[in-house]
């Protein structure tokens, strides 16, 4: 196992520094700030210190600092200078008093810094001293003042343009791109679709980000560097359309045999490496020894409670104990021992199982847990059990029950997926783990709650279809600081994620919340069970969908990213909407069904942010809850649609992944910046999809007696929980998208100066003869007929500040 040698600063030791900061900190230090810098100096020559020889005057020293005025996150620039009888040998800064910050400079004419956070008005002051060829010293001190501020960016403009558009004042330049070599020889990304091994390219369709910091060097581990780390990316799906020459073929129903290999290896995980030279321009290190693909052919481990049962049995592992890759990836996460997870969302869609045909040989068991995971599909979505060649790679698509009974056939294929999977970033010889003690459904969305020394860690998830359920796995172990510097980061994944207690979420009409456990043996999961016999613990993990019905969940509108506010520690969730959603199943936590024109579908069609408290740590079985906001066009009915009266900065449909800024600068401290990006269709009419950023984020409870709110949908009521409204000044809208894309994974730097986003599947509608999208080439110019790829970008305030403020 590769070993990378840790920096001074290790997961655990960031960590302990925010909570530590947090506490010494709290009356002073919030997510953004107001800072203005005073225009009249207290010049400190003879008043503020200094010394001089009798006869020989000190110098004497002036400072001015730009701009004057200012919100926090933002650079300002002091300057310098000092006259002298004599020659004037150095200037130097330090900082005497008020909130914390780095100078960029301690020598010279000129140094800046970033205006911090504060909570309170506070003053800062910058000691300016100039010394002489004699050792006389003049001083200038220089007062700043800091109070709380708003966010720092006009409203970007709904909009249709084949393009992303961003904020006046920031940059944008794509980083990695679908196809993008990551490996030395491999060639460049032609993009006509003659390409092909895509082990050492960039997968397809962008979801899930994680940024983890290396060292500058490449060959250690340094989670505070802001300037090179390795990019944790899913891939949840493909455009088949733009990877082949004239689109996919099969000729007499087979697929060619390099089409599907193609098509199979787009699809995974990747991490590359990258780097930021001089003036903070950003590229990935193709050569990098650390630069990985992780896809559907990669061997993993099953690990956790169904490893070794017949569940998942197969030609392939006939002791159901490996597997073989991952697919259908949406958000990703990273864990408190420095390794990735990610979720398995679309994956019953690539089987093979014609229910004509199949049916007949299933029992009523089988056929109950089919249908509820949705793997009816004739053909599969690709037909890549048609492949022209042999090979169980090919066959494991073919989920019939052909064979003389499991493990000879791949009817339990299926079985193998649906599961969270764990990448270690900074190891490429760690096997990959399946761990199937958190349930297998169709993980949407994932975090991994930051771990707190004493508690047990939690894992909160999402399964992404409609009416599906919101879950939390809760280790058996509590979290020990010292894990988070092993060396050995998937044993201590083994160590927390293998044994726990798997929870699903009830909400209540008076914005109460309780997690239900998933165990074989209580509240009906047993083999006496009438709507599914459960035989073990196995058994319910494996049909989790299944026990979640058992226990009368609540039905979500489609549950997809969630985070966490660790300035607050609730959970925002991101509900992306839900066409079958009418008024006689409505529910407190999903309370609209609705028409939204041009479409006559009745439904929640443009989502809501959903928030959650604990009434403890992750060990809780009790929650509280309110809706953060209800996505909606600014023009629909204020009393029962736009019920958070969202105008035309901030409106917003189809919530698909909620972030927030990282602690540790500005916008990540006590209202830390919040991300909501969509992936949304019922608004496509109006704009295309789009990221805002809030401030904060409110806090569960913080409308008061108006948080109890009756919802009328068309004569039938529905009792709710609503947050407070956010008005422009706490959300809007920060960017828009190219044609046809959604905006998925995000994640910043640690010092918030650059901003990495996902941009998933521009122009996928279209044809390689007709692309619907020209997006990325075309963000700096013409590009007519150039095939669209997903990509990553990155974002950065032009003055160097901080992304948001």
């Amino acid at each position: 196992m590769t070993d990378l040698t840790r920096s001074a600063h290790t997961i655990g030791d960031l960590i302990a520094r925010r909570y530590s900061r947090r506490d010494a900190l709290r009356g002073s230090a919030s997510a953004a700030a107001m800072t203005v810098v005073g225009g009249s100096l207290l010049a400190a020559c003879g008043g503020g210190g200094g010394n001089a020889s009798p006869g020989d005057p000190a110098p004497i020293v002036t400072a001015t600092a730009t701009p004057t005025t200012t919100t926090a996150g933002n650079r300002i620039t002091i300057a310098a200078s000092a006259t002298d009888n004599g020659t004037v040998t150095g200037i130097t800064y330090v900082q005497v008093s008020g909130a914390p910050v780095t100078l960029s400079a301690t020598t010279g004419g000129t140094t800046s810094f970033i205006a911090p956070a504060v909570a309170t008005v506070s003053t800062i002051v910058i000691r300016v001293t100039a010394t002489d060829n004699s050792g006389n010293t003049g001083v200038f001190d220089l007062n700043v003042t800091a109070s709380p501020g708003v966010l720092g960016f006009a409203a970007v403009a709904k909009n249709r343009d084949d393009r992303v558009t961003i904020p006046a004042g920031y940059s944008i330049a794509t980083l990695v791109a679908t196809g993008d070599p990551i490996a030395a020889g491999t060639a460049a990304y032609a993009n006509n679709g003659s390409d092909g091994d895509f082990t050492t390219r960039i997968g397809d369709h962008a979801a899930g980000f994680v940024y983890f910091g290396l060292t500058a060097a490449g060959t250690g581990i340094d989670v505070s560097n802001s300037a090179r780390g390795l990019l944790a990316i899913s891939h949840e799906g493909i455009t088949q359309a733009y990877l082949h020459p004239a689109g996919p073929t099969a000729p007499g129903g087979t697929r060619p045999t390099a089409e599907v290999v193609k098509e199979i290896e787009a699809h995974g995980v990747s991490i590359v490496d990258a780097a930021a030279a001089a003036g903070n321009v950003w590229s990935r290190v193709q050569d990098s020894a650390l630069n990985r693909r992780v896809t559907p052919n990669t061997a993993v481990l099953l690990n956790g409670a169904v490893k070794g049962t017949a569940n998942l049995q197969t030609a392939f592992s006939t002791d159901g104990t490996a597997g073989r890759g991952t697919i259908g990836n949406a958000q990703l996460g990273a864990t408190g021992w420095g390794t990735a997870i990610a979720g398995e969302e679309k994956w019953a869609r690539y089987f093979r199982r014609p229910p004509a045909s199949d049916d007949a040989r299933r029992t009523a068991k089988e056929l109950t847990a089919l249908r509820r995971y949705g793997i009816t599909g004739t053909d599969g979505l690709y037909g890549w059990a048609t492949a022209a060649a042999a090979g169980s790679q090919y066959a494991r698509w073919d989920a019939q029950a052909t064979g003389s009974g499991a493990p000879a056939d791949y009817r339990n294929e299926p079985n193998q997926f649906g599961w969270v999977i764990e990448v270690d970033p900074y190891d490429k010889a760690a096997s990959v783990r399946k761990r199937t003690s958190l349930g297998r459904f169709a993980h949407a969305g994932l975090l991994a709650y930051p771990a707190i020394v004493g508690v047990k860690p939690g894992v909160y998830m999402t399964d992404g279809g409609q009416d599906e359920y919101l879950y939390k796995f809760v280790s058996n172990t509590a979290w020990a600081s010292a894990d988070a510097a092993a060396t050995d980061r998937m044993a201590i994944g083994d160590k927390y994620l293998d044994t726990g207690t798997l929870y699903v979420a009830k909400f209540a009409a008076d914005g109460t919340g309780s997690w239900v456990p998933l165990t074989f043996g209580q509240n009906g999961l047993d083999a006496a069970n009438t709507t599914f016999s459960f035989t073990d613990q196995a058994d319910v993990l494996v049909h989790a969908r299944l026990a979640g019905d058992v226990l009368q969940a609540t039905k979500m509108d489609r549950p997809q990213g969630l985070a966490a506010n660790m300035a607050t520690g609730e959970i925002v969730l991101a509900l992306n909407g839900n066409d079958a959603r009418n008024a006689a199943n409505t529910n407190p936590a999903n309370p609209r069904a609705y028409v939204d024109p041009p479409s006559a579908q009745v439904g929640n069609r443009n989502g809501h942010v959903l928030r959650i408290k604990e009434t403890g740590t992750t060990e809780a079985t009790a929650f509280t809850w309110d809706v953060y906001a209800f996505g909606a066009g600014a023009d629909l009915d204020a009393t029962n649609i736009n019920v958070s009266a969202l105008d035309a900065t901030n409106d917003f449909s189809g919530p698909e992944g909620i972030g927030f800024a990282k602690p540790g600068n500005p916008a990540g401290t006590s209202s830390p910046l919040m991300f909501i990006r969509t992936d949304d269709a019922a608004y496509r009419d109006v704009t295309n999809n789009q990221m805002l950023v809030g401030l904060g984020g409110g806090l569960v409870g913080d409308n008061g007696t108006a948080a109890a709110k009756t919802i009328n949908n068309s004569g039938t009521e529905q009792a709710t929980r609503l947050g407070k409204p956010p008005v422009p000044a706490a959300l809007r809208r920060f960017l828009v998208g190219p044609n046809e894309a959604a905006i998925t994974g995000v994640d910043t730097s640690p010092d918030g100066r650059t901003l990495f986003v996902n941009v998933q599947h521009p122009g996928e509608t279209g044809s390689a003869a007709a692309p619907t999208s020209n997006w990325p080439a075309n963000q700096s110019g013409a590009a007519a007929g150039v095939r669209p790829r997903s990509a990553t970008i990155v974002i950065q305030r032009t003055d160097g500040g901080i992304i948001g403020l």
